[in-house]
Protein backbone atom coordinates (compact mmCIF):
# COMPACT_ATOMS: atom_id res chain seq x y z
CA UNK A 1 0.00 0.00 0.00
CA UNK A 2 2.97 2.33 0.17
CA UNK A 3 4.76 3.96 3.07
CA UNK A 4 2.15 6.33 4.40
CA UNK A 5 3.83 6.39 7.80
CA UNK A 6 6.63 8.46 6.29
CA UNK A 7 4.28 11.42 5.70
CA UNK A 8 5.82 14.44 7.44
CA UNK A 9 2.71 16.64 7.61
CA UNK A 10 1.57 17.62 11.10
CA UNK A 11 -1.73 16.09 12.18
CA UNK A 12 -4.69 18.02 10.84
CA UNK A 13 -2.65 19.96 8.28
CA UNK A 14 -2.98 19.11 4.59
CA UNK A 15 -0.08 19.21 2.15
CA UNK A 16 -0.38 22.24 -0.14
CA UNK A 17 -0.97 20.10 -3.25
CA UNK A 18 -3.76 18.22 -1.48
CA UNK A 19 -5.44 21.50 -0.54
CA UNK A 20 -5.32 22.62 -4.17
CA UNK A 21 -6.80 19.33 -5.45
CA UNK A 22 -9.63 19.50 -2.90
CA UNK A 23 -10.34 23.12 -3.85
CA UNK A 24 -10.81 22.06 -7.47
CA UNK A 25 -13.11 19.20 -6.42
CA UNK A 26 -15.27 21.73 -4.59
CA UNK A 27 -15.53 23.93 -7.73
CA UNK A 28 -17.03 21.17 -9.89
CA UNK A 29 -20.75 21.89 -10.27
CA UNK A 30 -23.37 19.34 -9.24
CA UNK A 31 -24.13 17.01 -12.12
CA UNK A 32 -20.68 17.42 -13.67
CA UNK A 33 -17.33 15.61 -13.25
CA UNK A 34 -13.63 16.04 -13.92
CA UNK A 35 -11.16 13.21 -14.39
CA UNK A 36 -8.11 12.80 -12.20
CA UNK A 37 -6.04 13.94 -15.20
CA UNK A 38 -8.30 16.94 -15.78
CA UNK A 39 -7.70 18.12 -12.22
CA UNK A 40 -3.92 17.73 -12.57
CA UNK A 41 -3.99 19.58 -15.89
CA UNK A 42 -6.16 22.36 -14.42
CA UNK A 43 -3.66 22.76 -11.57
CA UNK A 44 -0.71 22.46 -13.99
CA UNK A 45 0.91 20.17 -11.44
CA UNK A 46 1.10 16.44 -10.80
CA UNK A 47 -0.76 13.79 -12.73
CA UNK A 48 -3.76 11.48 -12.45
CA UNK A 49 -2.07 9.19 -9.90
CA UNK A 50 -1.18 12.08 -7.60
CA UNK A 51 -4.74 13.44 -7.78
CA UNK A 52 -6.12 9.94 -7.14
CA UNK A 53 -3.89 9.56 -4.09
CA UNK A 54 -5.04 12.91 -2.68
CA UNK A 55 -8.67 11.96 -3.23
CA UNK A 56 -8.15 8.56 -1.59
CA UNK A 57 -6.45 10.06 1.47
CA UNK A 58 -8.31 13.35 1.94
CA UNK A 59 -11.32 13.44 -0.42
CA UNK A 60 -14.01 12.44 2.07
CA UNK A 61 -14.77 16.05 3.03
CA UNK A 62 -15.42 17.22 -0.56
CA UNK A 63 -17.71 15.97 -3.36
CA UNK A 64 -15.33 13.09 -4.16
CA UNK A 65 -17.79 11.51 -6.60
CA UNK A 66 -17.18 14.42 -9.00
CA UNK A 67 -13.50 13.46 -9.55
CA UNK A 68 -13.51 10.28 -11.61
CA UNK A 69 -11.70 7.86 -13.86
CA UNK A 70 -11.47 8.87 -17.52
CA UNK A 71 -13.40 5.76 -18.64
CA UNK A 72 -16.46 6.77 -16.58
CA UNK A 73 -16.37 3.65 -14.39
CA UNK A 74 -17.70 4.14 -10.88
CA UNK A 75 -15.15 4.15 -8.05
CA UNK A 76 -14.57 0.53 -6.98
CA UNK A 77 -15.90 -0.11 -3.49
CA UNK A 78 -17.99 3.08 -3.55
CA UNK A 79 -20.22 2.38 -6.55
CA UNK A 80 -23.57 2.52 -4.76
CA UNK A 81 -22.75 5.67 -2.78
CA UNK A 82 -21.46 7.40 -5.91
CA UNK A 83 -24.47 6.26 -7.94
CA UNK A 84 -26.79 7.77 -5.33
CA UNK A 85 -25.00 11.11 -5.64
CA UNK A 86 -25.07 10.96 -9.45
CA UNK A 87 -28.80 10.26 -9.49
CA UNK A 88 -29.49 12.99 -6.94
CA UNK A 89 -27.48 15.52 -9.00
CA UNK A 90 -28.81 14.30 -12.39
CA UNK A 91 -25.28 13.50 -13.58
CA UNK A 92 -25.47 11.99 -17.09
CA UNK A 93 -25.06 8.21 -17.00
CA UNK A 94 -24.76 5.60 -19.73
CA UNK A 95 -27.20 2.72 -19.62
CA UNK A 96 -25.73 -0.33 -17.88
CA UNK A 97 -26.90 -2.60 -20.71
CA UNK A 98 -24.53 -0.80 -23.10
CA UNK A 99 -21.57 -1.07 -20.72
CA UNK A 100 -19.33 -4.01 -21.59
CA UNK A 101 -20.86 -6.72 -19.43
CA UNK A 102 -21.14 -4.51 -16.35
CA UNK A 103 -24.13 -4.39 -14.04
CA UNK A 104 -23.67 -0.76 -13.06
CA UNK A 105 -24.01 2.24 -15.34
CA UNK A 106 -20.99 4.35 -16.21
CA UNK A 107 -20.77 8.08 -16.36
CA UNK A 108 -21.56 9.56 -19.75
CA UNK A 109 -18.24 11.37 -19.99
CA UNK A 110 -19.14 13.31 -23.15
CA UNK A 111 -22.08 14.94 -21.36
CA UNK A 112 -20.87 14.97 -17.73
CA UNK A 113 -17.28 16.21 -18.14
CA UNK A 114 -16.63 19.76 -16.97
CA UNK A 115 -13.67 21.77 -18.23
CA UNK A 116 -13.64 24.35 -15.45
CA UNK A 117 -14.17 27.28 -17.78
CA UNK A 118 -17.58 28.59 -16.73
CA UNK A 119 -16.60 28.88 -13.08
CA UNK A 120 -13.17 30.42 -13.70
CA UNK A 121 -14.50 32.92 -16.27
CA UNK A 122 -17.15 34.04 -13.77
CA UNK A 123 -14.40 34.79 -11.25
CA UNK A 124 -12.13 36.73 -13.61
Amino acid sequence: MGRMSEESEPAGELPEYAERVLEVAELIPAGRVMTYGDVAEWLEQGGPRQVGRVMALYGGAVPWWRVVRADGALLPGHEQRALGHYREESTPLRDASRASGGHLPRLDMKRARWDGRARTEAHN
